[in-house]
């Protein structure tokens, strides 16, 4: 997966106010968009982010859905695959965990404030407001 904010320094304003995005980002950004699309995906991010040290057995995932383990792990695939999460076999179990930049940046793409980025102590010039047009 691409990382358009990787090395270099922070851009100042949010990515969809500077620039259109490059299809290849797009293209991973739609990926990580589709799997948050569904609410059980959504649910299992969630419940993995908030559990206490920040990953989760996928046995204490299942219970909380009236879901087969085979659709469990559907879910689970789904979401790595997209690169939000990442995960760790031990023993019998695996256990899964978010990875924050994927979080980072689909939160950077959409904000819609200058210097909402980490380390960004610039703002943007400000754009000309949009002017309704009759058509």
């Amino acid at each position: 997966m691409s990382n358009q904010l990787s090395s270099e320094a922070e851009p100042c304003c949010p990515p969809l106010a500077r620039e259109p995005l490059t299809s290849d980002w797009a293209t991973d950004l739609a990926r990580m968009f589709k799997a948050l699309g569904d609410p059980v995906r959504l649910r299992m991010l969630s419940m993995i982010a908030s559990h206490q040290g920040g990953e989760s057995c996928v046995c204490d995932i299942s219970p909380a859905f009236d879901l087969s383990q085979p659709t469990i792990s559907h879910h689970l695939k789904v979401l790595r695959e997209a690169g939000l999460l990442d995960c760790e076999r031990r023993g019998t179990w695996v256990y899964y965990r978010l990875l924050p930049a994927a979080l980072e940046q689909l939160s950077a793409v959409l904000a819609t404030e200058s210097g909402v980025l980490p380390g960004s102590a610039c703002t943007c010039a400000p754009t000309e407001p949009l002017q309704e047009t009759a058509s």
